[in-house]
């Protein structure tokens, strides 16, 4: 079939929330409290680890580059998916929703990869302390974080050229933003290829860093075990603990949403997923690594004194 036999589509529309009726109120609620503090807690992690030299450590250098693409992740979704919970329908032409979905997928990726390089630091400082510096310096740190960002890039770009070459008949999205397989059920054509595509980089960039991060806990572990006291152990993978946290909440969530097999009557399900991906992940990064980390509230303390004296 070619392009031309099919009606030019110019824009979508959001279902969004609309299942749940009279509740989007109590949700446009919920969700912009919630936001107000990812984007307040996220803004506090950067701040603090710019200002703040105890904290000019790569550790804390990946996790302001996690918080910062967090920040831009939240920021591409959610202010569009509160003004759909007052504003019922609002359109979004095909541009923008290339834009919205491509900025989602880069960062979305992004941040897996950025996770694995955070394990690899955590690795390199407890397997070999002697040659962190060395191993860790500022080169290899910047280049971690360009790969993990230029891989967002390229995978980002692949979904976004495969999935807007696609003709479209439909134009209501059966979700609150432009996400992958809900435009993709608006195609007019058979998507077997895009699906094939589109899991494929699903796969890699979730089970490529699960298995990295996989084997740098368990080197770690191994590392632990052979410290003589139990205090020692402790101590050493409490360094661990907000990292490895964040990381099965993340790859759990990404896995659950892209993995699973499709099902067409899953929608509320969905949402809820998708909810938890985009607003409550980003969440939890300022808040584990903020109330779980000494070093983070020692600096923050500092910072604090600082601005009141």
């Amino acid at each position: 079939m070619q392009r031309k036999n099919f009606t030019e589509v110019a824009e979508f529309i959001f279902l969004g929330f609309s299942i749940f009726g009279n509740h989007q109120i109590t949700l446009f609620v919920v969700f912009l409290i919630t936001y107000i503090f990812t984007l307040t807690g996220n803004i506090i992690v950067i701040t603090v680890i710019c200002i703040d030299r105890h904290l000019h450590t790569p550790m804390y250098f990946f996790l302001s580059m996690l918080s910062s693409s967090e920040t831009v992740y939240t920021l591409v979704i959610i202010p569009r998916m509160l003004s759909g919970l007052i504003f019922y329908n609002q359109p979004i032409s095909l541009g923008s929703c290339a834009t919205q979905m491509f900025f989602f997928a880069m960062l979305a990726i992004n941040n897996c990869f950025l996770l694995t390089v955070m394990g690899y630091d955590r690795y390199v400082a407890i397997c070999k302390p002697l040659r962190y510096t060395v191993l860790m310096n500022k080169g290899v740190c910047a280049r971690l974080v360009c790969g993990s960002f230029g891989t967002g890039l390229v995978m980002a770009v692949l979904h976004i050229t495969a999935m807007f070459t696609l003709p479209f008949c439909g134009t209501m999205v059966d979700h609150f933003f432009c996400d992958i397989y809900p435009v993709m059920k608006l195609s007019c054509i058979d998507t077997t290829i895009n699906e094939i595509i589109n899991y494929g980089v699903s796969s890699f960039v979730i089970i490529v860093p699960v298995v990295l991060v996989f084997i740098s806990y368990i080197l770690i572990i191994s590392s632990i075990l052979k410290i003589p006291s139990v205090e020692g152990r402790k101590k050493t993978f409490a360094t661990c603990a907000s990292h490895l946290t964040v990381v099965v909440v993340h790859y759990g969530c990404a896995a659950i949403a892209y993995l699973k097999p499709k099902s067409e009557n899953a929608i509320e399900k969905d949402l809820l997923l998708s909810v938890t991906y985009t607003i409550i992940t980003p969440l939890l990064n300022p808040v584990v690594y903020s109330l779980r980390n000494k070093e983070v509230k020692d600096a923050l303390c500092r910072a604090v004194g600082r601005i009141s004296s």
